[in-house]
């Protein structure tokens, strides 16, 4: 009994881990707003400013981060392969360029909070003064 209590506590811990929550950040200067619906065309390439009308540069993380793959998942709504094939349709007829990538997400918290126009999102675990968290998935 007392093994089975140990393995499920441990199963909840590594199942908490695994969802960890994705913060949307922009420069504290950015007064927007941003909804899911703004987020996601944003990021697929359907939008290019904010609600204000000011420029808006999205930034991604780059390919096997935790915290894109679920930002992929739970804002975007679909799956890497999705959106790489997504991407590549755009790209292939001139159509549109994918968000620039950053490796991890202190790269992503730096341009952040050095750019007013940049919009990415990190492990909240990552939020510090830097940058403003708009939104939390």
């Amino acid at each position: 009994m007392r093994f089975l209590t140990t393995f499920v506590l441990i199963l909840g811990f590594t199942t908490a881990l695994a969802q960890a929550e994705i913060a949307v950040v922009v420069n504290p200067a950015n007064a927007n707003a941003v909804s899911t619906d703004d987020l996601n065309r944003l990021f697929l390439g359907r939008a290019s400013s904010f609600a204000d009308g000011s420029k808006a540069t999205p930034l991604n993380l780059a390919e096997g981060q935790a915290a894109r793959e679920e930002f992929d998942s739970k804002v975007l709504n679909r799956s890497s392969a999705q959106l790489k094939a997504y991407w590549s349709k755009l790209v292939f007829t001139g159509k549109g360029t994918p968000p620039k990538e950053l490796a991890d997400d202190a790269a992503v918290k730096a341009a952040v909070a050095g750019d007013s126009t940049a919009i990415g999102y990190i492990s909240s675990g990552s939020v510090d003064g830097s940058v403003k968290v708009v939104a939390t998935f």
